[in-house]
């Protein structure tokens, strides 16, 4: 009688997880300028990569980061931020506020975070205490941010020299830095128009020249963020309670206590996107001013699938969009059309080489062709459609980083005190 002896089957190797290193990303950074500098060349539009269109990219930027910093602390800890748009339209009005009053704008900093808390607390004990539906608390938010900074601007303003009912007096300025030594030989090399040296010049000339003290504050607070969220035990009980709350509380963990603290963060960092605002971009406070820019701040959350980095690089492409509408507008916006098709030349190649994903690739490069078959039939975009173009953007990225998105498991989901017991 014969036994036959099974052979063991080889283990399957597990696909290698992708990490973001700062190698990669600095890379992928000067792969993209690379593509910038081959349109521009091609195009002709020259303002792509100019030091203006950076600094203008970098403002327009700043709100809409510093909103998506506010709701990626708040997602993190299972709390639902939909009242960011109201939390920054407090912080445009109280920031311009303490500005005028004391005549010092970091006061009107410090008073915008403060604004923007006071929704958030509001957002929190509605959520957290009493257990509304997120939802519904932040769409309250948003309401109550419009019409109480009306009321206040109309009740405050009106009565100082060149404020109104929808607006306020000049803010105090604040100051800028730049790294001395290095913005006349940018400039020069700039305007030399070589092949990607004067790209990364402009670039550099317009990150580094005439950047406002608020603005390194904003950069500064991404690293921070992820460094307390990721690195700290805070940080992690507080990203636990949106991912496991019922566990986390069995080990100890204060849940509504965390939920808070992530809230009310939220709640200042939109504060101070809304501060930004008044106090920076505008110099002074008008009503609507926002411009949905708190709800770009969540569509940003999505977009870094929940990251500082990737949060950043959002609100980054955001911005840059924003800024050629606002410069050379159709002929900038048309550019980018060429920028696109490569773009997505390139995606289809990758999906059929390396993702083995046939239909996707000729979907994608059936775009890709398109793209750049309109691009060279026309000179320039419609005005209606350079306007939008920021929008536009965002919803397509929104669509592709649907597919990889991983948000907290327990996001929006009511928790109640001891419900695991």
């Amino acid at each position: 009688m014969s036994t036959t002896t099974a052979t063991p089957a080889a283990p399957v190797k597990a696909p290698r997880k992708f990490r973001l290193t700062w190698q990669t990303l600095l890379l992928g950074l000067l792969g993209l300028l690379v593509l910038l500098s081959v349109t521009r060349v091609v195009s002709g539009a020259n303002d792509i990569t100019s030091a203006g269109t950076m600094s203008a990219a970098l403002a327009a930027a700043v709100p809409i980061g510093l909103a998506g910093l506010g709701g990626l602390w708040s997602e993190r800890a299972g709390v639902v931020n939909i009242g960011l748009e109201g939390m920054m339209i407090f912080g445009t009005w109280f920031g311009a506020w303490g500005a005028i009053v004391s005549g010092n704008p970091w006061v009107g900093v410090i008073m915008g975070a403060l604004g923007g808390a006071i929704g958030a607390v509001l957002h929190a004990i509605a959520t957290v205490t009493f257990g509304v539906d997120h939802v519904v608390s932040g769409v309250a938010i948003n309401i109550l941010g419009l019409g109480v900074a009306k009321y206040l601007a109309a009740a405050v303003f009106a009565d100082m020299k060149g404020g109104g009912d929808t607006q306020s007096p000049r803010v105090p300025s604040m100051g800028t830095f730049s790294v001395p030594g290095i913005g006349d030989p940018l400039k020069s090399l700039e305007q030399t128009h070589i092949f990607f040296l004067s790209d990364l010049a402009g670039v550099l000339r317009g990150l580094t020249q005439n950047v406002s003290y608020f603005t390194i504050l904003a950069i500064l607070l991404v690293p921070l963020t992820f460094w307390i969220l990721w690195k700290t035990a805070f940080g992690l009980r507080l990203r636990s309670c949106g991912e496991r709350p019922v566990a986390a509380e069995s080990l100890g963990v204060n849940v509504y206590f965390y939920k808070y603290v992530a809230v009310i963060v939220s709640g200042v960092m939109a504060g101070l996107g809304g501060a930004f605002l008044s106090l920076i971009a505008a110099g002074i406070y008008r009503e609507g001013q926002t411009g949905g820019r708190g709800f770009i701040g969540l569509a940003t959350v999505i977009f870094g699938n929940y990251r500082p980095g990737g949060l950043a690089g959002g609100a980054l492409l955001f911005g840059y969009t924003d800024s050629l509408q606002l410069r050379q507008g159709g002929t900038s916006v048309h550019a980018l059309l060429f920028t696109m098709a490569l773009l997505l030349a390139g995606a289809a190649v990758f999906l059929l080489v390396r993702q083995q994903r046939t239909v996707a690739a000729v979907v994608t490069g059936v775009i890709a062709i398109l793209v750049f078959w309109v691009y060279a039939i026309t000179d320039t975009v419609p005005e209606q459609f350079t306007t939008a173009a920021p929008y536009v953007v965002t919803l397509l990225v929104l669509a592709f980083a649907s597919q990889r998105l991983r948000m907290p498991a327990a996001d929006g989901v009511p928790y109640r005190r001891g419900q695991g017991h």
